[in-house]
């Protein structure tokens, strides 16, 4: 089982957008020294509440903090770009850190009509396709040659819902879900029977002969199952706000929240988004978590947590390390 951490660079109440981009540097070396074995970024344009809009040049400072950790975007928007300049991009990044890239792929067309204009988004993209064209730039046997070509292979990984998994199928590459296919807030079956179909549709190749699942979801591990809820309770309210007003905020202290009188339906989305994480004692998390890894035959935990306190954070990052152990090995 590998252990990685998936850092979306939340902005904070209160602090400088670009406080949380170095904040996010920071953690990925911390999450080298804990033993970590990935550290993952994410994509996203024009959300108050997340700095991290360019994968590649965040992942390129994290290369120059770090010399162990395998570094990954989860993942770059591939509607958003040419394959060509996703190709060149990750291929420069394995040049500077070789060996130790990783490019995961989603296809979100953007969390806003307006940003979606602005990027330039239609509804029309063949992600399939992209992802076939995208590959064969990396491994050079594209019609052109993508500089600098690689001397170390960079890894695709398919950041899947249910039509994702059959692409990911077709085409032989590893997944990264989450959300409702893991079922951890609901009947766990529908994503059981999706992953079941993954592995069975699997189209062995050179690169990636056999079908790799990693897990993502929020994990937060704290002393008591009380403050474990505290380190939840920004990340729902923001996901909570964002389902009431349609924007997603900058994380706020949990003292702040807890003063607020939240609406029924406002409560009813932070709920609904703790239900859908694990949080707890190190003893309570490591249970839920042997569980979930055991039904979904997981090969990687990708833990997406985030909280505005970063020295509760680092306290939870070093926690979960303790709970899965540092003896990781690939499945």
């Amino acid at each position: 089982m590998q252990l990685s951490l998936l850092d979306r660079a939340r902005t904070r109440a209160g602090e400088p957008d670009a406080a949380a981009l170095t904040g996010t540097v920071a953690r990925a070396a911390l999450a080298e020294q804990l033993g970590y074995d990935r550290f993952w970024v994410a994509e996203h344009h024009g959300v108050p509440g997340v700095a991290g809009s360019a994968p590649a040049v965040l992942l390129a400072a994290i290369a120059g903090r770090t010399t162990t950790v395998r570094l990954g975007s989860a993942g770059v928007m591939l509607p958003h770009h040419q394959p060509l300049v996703v190709a060149e991009q990750f291929a420069t990044l394995s040049a500077l850190a070789p060996g130790r890239v990783d490019l995961g792929l989603g296809r979100s067309p953007g969390f806003t009509a307006p940003v979606r204009r602005a990027l330039r988004s239609t509804d029309e993209h063949d992600f399939a396709g992209d992802l076939a064209e995208l590959r064969a730039f990396l491994t050079g046997s594209a019609e052109i040659t993508a500089y600098p070509r690689p001397t170390t292979a960079v890894p695709m990984y398919v950041l899947a819902t249910g039509q994702g998994l059959q692409v990911a199928a077709e085409l032989g590459l590893p997944v990264i879900v989450g959300g409702p296919l893991l079922g951890v807030a609901g009947d766990p079956e529908p994503g059981l029977a999706a992953l079941a179909g993954y592995r069975r549709d699997y189209r062995p190749n050179e690169q990636a002969p056999q079908p790799r699942v990693a897990i993502s979801l929020d994990v937060l591990v704290a002393d008591s199952a009380a403050e474990a809820s505290d380190l939840l309770l920004p990340e729902a309210w923001a996901m909570a706000q964002a389902r009431t007003t349609g924007a997603f905020p900058p994380l706020e202290p949990v003292a702040g929240i807890r003063a607020r009188t939240l609406s029924a339906r406002q409560q009813s989305y932070v709920d609904q988004t703790a239900a859908a994480a694990i949080a707890g004692t190190p003893a309570q998390v490591a249970s839920r978590l042997t569980e979930l890894i055991e039904r979904t035959g997981a090969a990687e935990l990708v833990a997406s947590s985030s909280t505005h306190d970063r020295a509760a954070l680092a306290a939870s990052d070093a926690a979960l390390a303790g709970v899965l152990g540092h003896s990781h090995t690939d499945r």
